[in-house]
């Protein structure tokens, strides 16, 4: 949604929605106690939702069905359907923005997880799930009370974290696209009310979730080139392995019953007129049954900014030709009936549009009746901000928080009664900053100062800097509050003022003068100081992994309601912190990277580094995966199979010889059949060598021998997060797909299998296997 809007026209939809609905009775269709319900089809549950929704589309006026296409759907008094707000969101939490959702009655708060780029470190698809099963229950449970007037939110967002200067990298997983994949399957299933395995919704959806923003994009405003207007150029390999992915995950196997279309054109396509993407890749390949939202206002800038469409009338066309549903935005309500009437727009196109988003309404059970007696109807106030999901948010924090550097064990700090402690820093003592974008009324809030004062009776705040930004900085102040400390804790980092939706960072490091700040204190520190970084994209601090007056560095992403106590916990060694990085931390030099440069593989010729873990080659401040422990842990990998795969060819099939010489077979001629038969399992043993109990993600990679051309560095393969007491060792077991997860992506966007030795990794233990043709 574009930030500038937001503010007016939440307050105006908000007015409007407040007149419509009692406070206290949630919106339904087909009420029971009305005669003339009965005689609807529509209304008759035993009825196939198809054919439900197709009853009621033919009862509807021309100005009916108009009115029904944005994303404040006016009510139908005569049919007795209330309207409808399509727009709310729950991206760590149900949220202030949107519309869609009101904290003005019995209740005023809901659980606010870590932001999703925090949650994603823990590696732990079961907790992803979890949270997005807590927030459905929260958000059924908002219009229980009459304070919902829709149940669709647009979560979760599942773009690739491709450049670390983009300000909603926080709100996605990461830079991988299996790893984002997996956190989309499990937030959908999550909310909608399924099981994490998935395939086990026999009712209603709890909630409705929404796969954003597809496709490509992940940037907001960059040297004077905005979302709006910006056009993506997109190779077909790149779009295959990297981008898509994530949705194709989110559709096939998560069951989204939403996707939103981006702001920006791909090779000279709006996204939200693209029926290749809309129709012909979500709709027909992947089997997608749901509905597709434009991004707010995304419909008007085809004409107003991007000039794809001649007349507004066009682009109405173009969108809802291409298989757009429902405009965020006004722009369909004020030009669809010009389009008919041009005969430019067929009345089928907008029956096809008004059938997949009432059938959506009518999956959420908001067309049987009263929903008191209903499957969700008993999930009440007390389910939210309850102690079980405010105990979920403390541990998905817990497990988030990443030590990046722990010389000579620094942490964790002693807890002694006589011990003193400096906190200083411009994040210590703020709230905001915990939460991050897309946040809500939090249930309660605790910041890291108050949090380390439970800990310490004796500590000391020093702002040290005027802000996050830092233009103006006490370090003289800092400096002699840090002398009279037996221990400092700097809370450094980043807030909205430096990245967030609309906004893309323009540096690396850290905003003005924190760095100095940072070297100052930790040079005059009696002891080396424990610098703590609050942000959602990475920040070069190579001065601090390098200076050994800072002995430990923690990054806890922006952590959530509970954050500050899961901080306070890992410093003082109440929690073993297990947290790994979900994206790649680069040096400040990056920037010198055009950030609409969309290609993910290097360029040897011209100096293009590349992108993300997989493709990049350049120097790591921080690689994607790293993360410390107080705990050591030992591996052992070993392969339940044989080492050699072979892949015979049929007289069918047809072999590659790739330019570099290397044989391989199209995956898709392999068929489903054979691939499932190549399957294999790997098992890796891990065991805790250390003194405390650990949670700890294993990631599994692999690679080939043969680099260059296209090919990928390493690939995560899977990552399981094991529980360990010290001491105990556990196995773990991956399966293995060659097909998948040996295979790569040719030039012409195809999955191929090359022959040659294939190694499966695992923190530096490697695993041969060879693939033969």
């Amino acid at each position: 949604m574009r930030p500038e809007n937001l503010r007016f026209f939440t307050f105006t939809i908000f007015t409007v929605l407040v007149l419509q609905v009692d406070s206290t009775q949630p919106p339904f269709s087909c009420d029971s106690s009305n005669p003339s319900t009965k005689t609807f089809p529509f209304c008759k549950t035993t009825l196939p939702i198809s054919q439900r929704a197709t009853d009621l589309v033919a009862r509807l006026t021309l100005e009916e069905k108009i009115s029904q296409l944005v994303n404040s759907a006016q009510p139908i008094p005569r049919l007795g359907i209330p309207g409808y707000q399509w727009w709310s969101e729950a991206l760590h939490g149900v949220a202030y923005a949107g519309p869609g959702i009101r904290f003005n009655g019995t209740i005023k708060r809901a659980t606010s997880f870590p932001q999703v780029i925090l949650s994603a470190a823990s590696f732990d698809a079961n907790q992803w799930y979890r949270i997005s099963q807590a927030i459905g229950k929260e958000a059924r449970a908002l219009y229980n009370a009459g304070q919902a007037t829709g149940m669709t939110f647009w979560a979760p967002n599942i773009n690739i974290f491709r450049d670390p200067r983009w300000g909603r990298g926080q709100e996605t997983p990461g830079e991988d696209p299996l790893m984002t994949g997996k956190y989309g399957v499990s937030y959908v299933r999550g909310l909608q009310g399924d099981s994490f395995r998935g395939g086990e919704i026999n009712g209603p959806l709890q909630a409705s979730a929404c796969c954003k923003h597809f496709t490509a994009y992940d940037l907001e405003n960059w040297n004077g080139t905005s979302r709006y207007v910006f056009d993506a150029y997109v190779t077909a390999q790149d779009l295959a392995d990297t981008y898509q992915p994530p949705f194709k995950s989110c559709v096939e196997e998560g069951r989204a019953s939403g996707i939103m279309c981006a702001y920006n054109r791909v090779n000279g396509i709006p996204n939200c007129a693209d029926s290749n993407f809309l129709s012909q890749t979500a709709r027909a390949q992947w089997g997608f049954d749901g509905y597709i939202a434009s991004d707010c206002d995304a419909v008007s800038i085809i004409h107003d900014a991007q000039g794809y469409a001649k007349t507004p009338e066009d682009a109405v066309v173009a969108v809802l030709k291409a298989g757009m549903d429902v405009n965020c935005g006004s722009y369909l309500q004020k030009h669809t009936r010009a389009a008919v009437d041009q005969k430019k727009l067929s009345v089928s196109e907008i029956d096809r549009a008004l059938h997949n988003l009432f059938s959506v309404r009518m999956r959420l059970g908001l067309f049987n009746g009263n929903p008191t007696g209903q499957q969700f109807g008993n999930i009440g106030p007390d389910q939210v901000c309850s102690q079980e999901n405010q105990m979920l948010a403390l541990d998905a924090a817990r497990n988030g928080i990443v030590l990046l550097k722990n010389s000579a064990g620094l942490l964790p700090l002693p807890k002694s009664k006589t011990m003193s402690l400096a906190v200083i820093g411009p994040n210590a003592n703020s709230v905001q900053t915990l939460l991050g974008n897309y946040a809500g009324p939090p249930c309660k809030l605790v910041t890291p100062l108050q949090a380390l004062q439970s800990y310490i009776e004796h500590t000391i705040p020093y702002p040290g800097c005027d802000s996050v930004q830092c233009s103006s900085a006490s370090i003289d102040g800092a400096v002699n509050v840090a002398k009279g400390a037996d221990h400092v804790v700097l809370i450094m980092g980043l807030d909205d003022t430096q990245e967030k939706e609309g906004l893309d960072r323009r540096d690396l490091v850290l905003p003005g003068k924190q760095q100095e700040l940072i070297i100052s204190v930790a040079k005059a520190a009696k002891n080396p100081v424990v610098l703590v970084l609050l942000s959602g994209g990475p920040i070069d601090v190579s001065f601090a992994k390098n200076d050994e007056n800072i002995g430990s560095i923690l990054w806890a992403g922006y952590p959530g309601e509970a954050g500050a106590i899961a901080l306070a916990e890992i410093i003082f060694g109440d929690h073993n912190p297990g947290g790994k990085l979900p994206m790649t931390w680069y040096p400040q030099e990056f920037v010198k990277v055009s950030m609409t440069d969309m290609r993910m593989r290097p360029e040897t010729s011209s100096g293009y580094p590349g992108r993300t873990y997989r493709f990049y080659k350049g120097p790591t401040v921080f690689e994607f995966g790293y993360g410390l422990s107080y705990s050591k842990y030992t591996y052992e990998l070993g392969v339940v199979s044989q080492n050699k795969l072979y892949f015979n060819q049929s007289s069918t099939m047809h072999k590659i010889n790739n330019f570099d010489s290397v044989l391989s077979i199209l995956v898709s001629e392999l068929g489903t059949e054979f691939c499932e038969h190549k399957k294999f399992p790997v098992r890796i043993e891990v065991k805790n060598h250390g003194e405390m109990a650990g949670k700890h993600p294993v990631l599994l990679f692999a690679r080939q021998t043969k680099q260059g051309n296209g090919r990928p560095r390493k690939q995560l393969v899977g990552f399981h997060s094991v529980q360990l007491i010290a001491g105990e060792r556990a196995e773990i077991e991956f399966e293995v797909s060659p097909c998948e997860h040996l295979s790569r992506t040719n030039e012409d966007g195809l999955m191929v299998m090359e022959e040659g030795t294939h190694f499966l990794v695992v923190e530096g233990q490697e695993y041969p296997i060879s693939i033969v043709i």
